[in-house]
């Protein structure tokens, strides 16, 4: 005869499995390390500090 089973366990146990692979395949997709999310920060604030040194300041006097 086989081992006995906890049918309600082996249920539990296996949804349990899914949503850790469903959870690691999320992280692959929509998951960047803390590497690419300052190095994106950085550019932003690089190109958002070029644009606003090439602003053009309206002269005072004219109308």
């Amino acid at each position: 005869m086989g081992d006995v089973v906890n049918l309600n366990r082996f249920r539990k146990q296996k949804a349990k499995e899914e949503r850790a692979a469903k959870a690691a395949e999320n992280r692959v997709v929509h998951g960047r390390t803390k590497a690419e999310r300052t190095a994106e920060q950085k550019r932003q604030d690089s190109q958002a500090a070029d644009l606003d040194g090439k602003r053009l300041d309206p002269a005072d006097g004219e109308d």
